[in-house]
């Protein structure tokens, strides 16, 4: 990659909630139409889209560059009183490598898990811990340096920046921007200015939070819908700017004549080279007992289990015993080459947990139901050679997917189980899976409509026309719904 490319290191995708939005697929295919040889991802004080981030990049051939707009308190992380919810400072993340988006997962993890107020907030003395491996831009005018330039503070300013700079030896940045705010140009000009004098590089960027100018409107109507406020309503939350789009190579230099401004922005890039590991196993480690190993464990585990199982068979098992066994056989040979008995002994131990503590357990569901050793180990409560279910369904020997049960538990305890968990097996292995949910189309026509003060009646009558179909689209709506086409056109 020539490190005099200019590449876009500060953008907000659609993992910004209702502030950024840009689609990663449309991203990338913008950048590759712009035949740009990176891109970074920095959305607001979370990392929700890097993974989906990275493997369309990857596949696209352009380099992603990891990193996150961080939101630093202005004291500690820990003082809840006395700071409102605008006082936090912006600071542009980027991973060089992997200790660099380790630190940067760490960081984002304890900015919400320790920092919460508002936002998710770090501050210095975790910047001072968790910051090798990682590049910081000084960011918008929300920075901490920006923020003392406008007011008139150029020599607590220089403080700040001076800060970060001993933080990230050699690896902090002040950042131009190219958005025509007046209060942008009177920071530019100052860093222009102040920067050489006090040994800082400069590097020019565009605050991405569109990826055409056109979609300015559209972007100010999404910030009226995360607001909840209307476009005509005074005082509310805007940008005042249509230029924070994703701009050409040729327009930033535009903005920017000095071509070392530009060039910053590739070497930055050049810098940064972070290579994810994806498609191995980590599973917890079961705590068993010295000079036992996990796949012996389970095997006598399951063994036992089995033989419990079929003594306490009212009536009998279903069917002869040999056949149990020899599917046992079947299922542990299977598990054990996978490399899956861990992850057993873990869900078998959730489990039983419940049980002891009498937390309600469901019986099992879903394709783990056609599994023996689950059932042995009393995971599950459905004998599957009982109901002909097939292990293959839950786990098939040709395949390398791994293993996906589901449990079920007695709403009013998880918290309970989710506690015992952690505890036993470590608070940095345990996390919730989180659930984005997009617009639909009637709901962004009836958001839209809102925000743009339309009556609700004549809102809901457009919404209302919009066919019954799951994760319908705006344009296939069009498409069947002539009526829709007709009030568009009107």
């Amino acid at each position: 990659m020539a490190a005099s490319a200019f590449v876009h290191l500060h953008v907000h995708t659609a993992y910004s909630l209702l502030d950024g939005a840009i689609r990663i697929p449309d991203l990338l295919n913008r950048a590759a139409a712009l035949e740009m040889p990176a891109v970074a991802i920095t959305d607001h004080g979370a990392l929700f889209g890097v993974l989906e981030f990275y493997q369309q990049a990857t596949k696209a051939g352009i380099k992603p560059i990891l990193g996150c707009e961080m939101y630093v308190a202005p004291g500690s992380r820990h003082d809840k009183k006395g700071s409102a919810k605008g006082e936090n400072f912006h600071l542009v993340l980027l991973a060089m490598n992997g200790q660099g988006y380790r630190n940067l997962v760490k960081l984002v993890t304890k900015a919400h898990l320790e920092g919460f107020y508002y936002r998710p907030r770090v501050d210095k003395e975790l910047l001072q811990e968790l910051n090798a491996g990682l590049i910081a831009l000084s960011s918008c005018l929300h920075g901490e340096v920006a923020r003392h330039v406008l007011a008139g503070d150029l020599q607590a300013a220089e403080a700040a920046a001076r800060e970060y700079a001993e933080i990230f030896p050699d690896r902090f940045y002040l950042e131009l921007q190219a958005n025509d705010l007046p209060e942008q140009q009177k920071v530019n000009a100052a860093f222009l200015e102040l920067g050489p004098k006090w040994g800082l590089p400069l590097v020019a960027t565009n605050d991405c939070h569109y990826l055409k100018p056109e979609d300015a409107r559209a972007h100010d109507v999404l910030l009226c819908i995360q607001t909840g406020k209307t476009i005509n309503t005074s005082g509310r939350m805007q940008f005042n700017t249509d230029q924070l789009y994703f701009k050409t190579p040729e327009e930033m230099a535009r903005a920017f004549p000095d071509p070392k401004l530009l060039a910053a922005s590739g070497e930055i890039a050049s810098r940064c080279d972070v290579k994810l590991e994806l498609g191995r196993f980590r599973f917890p480690v079961y705590p068993a007992a010295s000079g036992e190993s996990m796949e012996e464990l389970l095997r006598r585990q399951a063994e036992e289990g089995l033989r419990k199982r079929l003594a306490e068979m009212p009536g009998g098992p279903a069917r002869p015993e040999a056949d149990y066994w020899q599917r046992l056989e079947y299922e542990l040979q299977v598990l054990e080459a996978k490399g899956f008995a861990g992850y057993f002994l873990v869900v078998a131990d959730i489990t039983s947990y419940a049980r002891r503590r009498r937390i309600p357990v469901g019986p099992g569901r879903g394709s783990a139901a056609g599994s023996l050793v689950a059932y042995a180990l009393g995971i599950t409560d459905l004998d599957p050679l009982a109901h002909g279910l097939f292990f293959e369904r839950f786990l098939n020997p040709e395949r390398t997917s791994p293993p996906d049960i589901d449990m079920d538990f007695c709403f009013e305890r998880r918290g309970e189980i989710i506690h015992y968990v952690a505890k036993t097996y470590g608070y940095e292995n345990v996390a919730q899976i989180t659930t984005f949910g997009s617009m639909k189309t009637r709901q962004v026509i009836r958001d839209v409509g809102r925000a743009l003060e339309v009556p609700y009646a004549e809102v809901d009558k457009i919404a209302k026309l919009v066919p019954e179909q799951l994760n319908i689209t705006l344009s296939q709506a069009l498409q069947r719904e002539p009526r829709l086409r007709e009030l568009r056109d009107a």
